[in-house]
């Protein structure tokens, strides 16, 4: 049995050679390499392939892995919006997905750039490298006084939430696949436009879907509280960019902490310190105070690399000997 693995980082690499000891069995190679149709002869005479990317599974691509005799790809991420599942699904692919590696990393991020924002340590943190220790106008706004309204509350929502029960914060949910013991608390509203009214602080948790795109909008962000706190870990496809610039400029939002970017393939996990950085609106949304941008990090925990990697490699193996597997995807 062989498995061959693609874009593996080096902070990758210690849970793959971890897995690789455990399964002696089991032949393991790797490329740094994304998974495209030219580097899909890389995988020739394995059994299986192990890929986490945000570059699209193509036609061209999956066609390359079934012309050598693969049809079995296990994800180390969760997102599957790039598979083009026609193409898998003509050439019979077996496909899984890791949708539970650390909800709590995601969260904790979350949670602590939502905080950082309240408590303008951006501004703070500029005033004091230029030995500016003045206390005003940089002055912060406490977390237990807020209402955090939660926009989808699967795992990692819900682990936000009992974060945020911590500091002693409001907390409003919305989702339409109701928690029955959230449910059990009170915590839900009917519609978003409840939660837009009543929130201090939105946080997004839902998936890339055609029904949630650009759901933060100009139409919503007018609808919000004024001084509204904006949390984004989940989606760039989720925000209209422009419209939240738009917020910013006005005032209406006080904050954006963003991890993720609607054309951020390209752009994150790049050096861009010593060449033109090619995004403007970035750029101005890097330079500004009020603003927290991550370049997908979110995830980017010790813990989550090593249950991302183990898990992929054992639906891998699960593929292979024709065995269930609960993480694979049903499409």
């Amino acid at each position: 049995m062989k498995i061959f693995a693609y874009g593996i980082r080096q902070d990758e690499q210690a849970a793959l050679r971890e897995w690789e000891s455990n399964h002696p069995e089991v032949e393991v190679d790797f490329t740094d390499k994304l998974l495209d149709p030219e580097t899909a002869q890389l995988a020739k005479g394995a059994d299986a392939v192990d890929v986490y990317q945000q570059l699209s599974y193509t036609p061209e691509t999956l066609t390359a892995l079934h012309e050598l005799g693969i049809n079995k790809m296990s994800l180390r991420n969760v997102g599957t919006d790039n598979i083009d599942f026609d193409t898998a699904r003509r050439f019979d692919f077996s496909i899984s997905n890791v949708a539970v590696y650390s909800p709590n990393a995601i969260a904790e991020h979350a949670a602590i750039q939502g905080a950082r924002v309240l408590r303008q340590t951006k501004p703070l943190d500029n005033k004091i490298a230029n030995h500016d220790l003045r206390w005003a106008p940089t002055i912060g706004r406490e977390v237990r006084m807020q209402t955090f309204g939660i926009i989808g509350t699967g795992h990692i929502g819900r682990v936000l939430i009992d974060i945020l029960k911590g500091f002693g914060a409001k907390i409003v949910a919305y989702d339409v696949y109701r928690n029955p013991e959230l449910e059990a608390e009170g915590i839900y509203v009917d519609t978003l436009d409840e939660l837009y009214a009543q929130a201090d602080v939105i946080s997004l948790h839902v998936p890339s879907l055609p029904e949630n795109y650009h759901m933060i909008n100009a139409e919503s962000i007018a609808k919000m509280k004024d001084d509204v706190v904006l949390i984004n870990v989940s989606r760039g496809d989720l925000m209209d960019i422009d419209a939240i610039v738009d917020g910013l400029d006005s005032g209406k939002i006080f904050g954006l902490a963003m991890d993720v970017y609607e054309k951020e393939v390209g752009l994150f996990n790049s050096d861009w310190s010593d060449k033109e950085f090619p995004d403007a609106k970035i750029a101005d949304l890097i330079a500004r105070e009020n603003v927290l941008v991550t370049p997908h990090t979110a995830f980017y925990t010790t813990k989550a690399v090593y249950e991302m990697v183990t898990q992929s490699m054992n639906a891998s193996l699960a593929f292979i000997k024709g065995e269930e597997t609960p993480n694979e995807v049903k499409y």
